[in-house]
Parts: structure tokens; C-alpha cells; sequence
């Protein structure tokens, strides 16, 4: 991917020198291993990993899940290093695609911020872990990553790659666009009215949007910037299939149960982001209309 000489974003807060550096979350140290179980467990189940870490690490608490104010956390400054400014590039390319596509109808893009964290961040969503994996926290239109995560992707799931990398982060950013289109609401109005299998539903709906929005941007920056280099999009097909549903149920429990699908299928995420990517087009996202996902 060729990136270096992109525009870093500004959005960019850098916390991993103030954020808690060891993986605790108030009990025993926990693993790598035990990361992995928590995070492809909140992938398949739809469970807060910071739940299931609360119990692993001994706690038995639960974490808190409702929005509500951030603690203040000491200043963060821009990245310095090259996954930082990576990073940089990588948000600032959503920025340019997103501010083009949100022109083109009319309306204005709201920039989210992205914070670099290590082990724990506190967040307007409740306490960020890096068990979770990168996330998005509506509540303050902020994109949490701890990098470690790349290291999972890369030997835990089998995704190396620094496209493979960027398409992690365009997909959360494609779940801030969703926040200001209003999906996310409307979401969040069907939590209590729906069974949790149709709320799995909407959910998996949700994710594959945000998976084809991050083929928009890959779309957009290419025709923009030629960012794509042989490879490229086999290494984001690579990572979507990876954390397909499906593949996580069989790597951790050795067999599918379709009814507990919160992301999608290897399958459908590899198909919704190469549908952006082709079309470059919101409209050929609307995977709640789609008949068939």
C-alpha cells in the first residue's frame, strides 16, 4: 500500500504513554491467549469482551457499557512513530474520500478522532481494552486502537498486511459514518424491541455496511492517490475472511451456529467490501434493503 505520502490526519490522539501499558483488568494478569478467546468470544456472541475479561482476570464485574463522560486523561500529542503516522495516513485518506462522498449529497463530514491506546483508555462508551480489538464509541465519535492488535490479526488469525491493517481502520471509521447517517440510532430503538436472534440480525446488516463503506474509501483513494499496490486487496479479503463469523466459530469451537452471528460470514464480509470498493457508491451499500446478504 503505498501511503507515506499521504496526508496524515490531524484527528489523531496519541494515549499509549498514558494509557494503563499492562493487559489488566483489576484481577489477574491476562494473556495473549486469553485476548484472543475474549475477542473472537465478543465477535461470535455479541458479548462485551470487557465482560468476558472481567471474569477471566477474576474480577467478576461487569464493565460498563452505557454511554457516559469520559474521565480526563493526560494530553495527547500526534503520533511520531511510523505506525503511528501509518495510522495518520490511513484516517486522513477516509477523511478525503468521506468529505468527497458527503459533498457529493450535499451535506458535511464530521471528522472522528482516532486515539492510539495501549492495554486500557477510558471512553464516553465505558473502559476501553485492548481484548477488544479496535472500536468505535458513538457516544464520542472517537476510533479506539491499541496496535497490538495488528500482531493478533497477523499471527492469531492469519491477516499480515498493511492494507489488511488499513481496512481494520476504515471499517470502524465506516461505523462513524453510520453513526452520522443515523444507522446507528435507529439501531440502538430496535435493541429493546427485537428477540436477541433478530438483533444478531440487524447486527450482522450493520457490520457488513461498515465493511462495504471501507470499500468506498479504498475506492476513493485509489482513484485519488493510487494507493493500491499488487496484493493489496487480497490482503483486506484476506482479513475479512478472517474474522468472518464463521471462521472464528471454527477456529474456537469447532462448528457454526448461524442463529449467533453478529459480523457476518468469511463470505459475505469479502463480498460487501469488494461491493464498495467496485462502486464507490453509499446507495450499493444498503445491506438493510439487501434481499439477499
Amino acid at each position: 500500500m503505498k501511503w507515506e505520502n499521504n496526508r496524515q490526519s490531524d484527528q489523531v490522539e496519541d494515549r499509549r504513554a498514558s494509557s494503563g501499558g499492562g493487559r489488566r483488568t483489576g484481577g489477574r494478569n491476562i494473556g495473549l491467549g486469553t485476548i484472543v478467546v475474549a475477542l473472537i468470544a465478543g465477535w461470535i456472541f455479541g458479548i462485551n469482551p470487557m465482560t468476558i475479561l472481567g471474569f477471566l482476570g477474576g474480577t467478576g464485574e461487569l464493565a460498563p457499557t452505557q454511554t457516559q463522560n469520559a474521565p480526563a486523561s493526560a494530553p495527547a500529542g500526534q503520533p511520531t512513530d511510523e505506525m503511528g503516522q501509518f495510522v495518520a495516513a490511513v484516517l486522513g485518506g477516509t477523511e478525503d474520500a468521506w468529505m468527497t462522498v458527503f459533498q457529493q449529497s450535499g451535506s458535511q463530514y464530521q471528522k472522528p478522532r482516532l486515539v492510539l491506546f495501549r492495554g486500557a483508555v477510558p471512553t464516553a462508551c465505558g473502559t476501553g481494552q485492548s481484548a477488544m480489538g479496535p472500536f468505535y464509541c458513538p457516544g464520542d465519535q472517537k476510533v479506539y486502537i491499541d496496535l497490538s492488535f495488528y500482531d493478533t490479526l497477523k499471527r492469531q488469525l492469519g491477516a499480515p498486511g498493511d492494507f489488511a491493517q488499513a481496512y481494520v481502520i476504515a471499517h470502524e471509521v465506516g461505523h462513524h459514518v453510520q453513526n452520522l447517517l443515523g444507522t446507528t440510532d435507529k439501531m440502538e430503538q430496535a435493541r429493546g424491541r427485537v428477540s436477541q436472534r433478530e438483533y444478531n440480525a440487524l447486527s450482522v446488516r450493520l457490520e457488513l455496511q461498515a465493511d462495504c463503506f471501507a470499500g468506498i474509501w479504498a475506492n476513493h483513494n485509489h482513484k485519488s492517490k493510487a494507493i493500491l499496490e499488487p496484493g493489496d486487496v487480497e490482503e483486506a479479503l484476506n482479513a475479512a475472511a478472517a474474522i468472518g463469523d464463521d471462521a472464528l466459530q471454527r477456529q474456537s469451537q469447532g462448528q457454526v451456529v448461524p442463529d449467533s452471528f453478529t459480523h457476518g460470514t468469511s463470505e459475505q464480509r469479502q463480498r460487501w467490501f469488494n461491493t464498495g470498493l467496485q462502486s464507490g457508491s453509499v446507495a450499493a451499500c444498503d445491506t438493510f434493503s439487501a434481499r439477499q446478504l
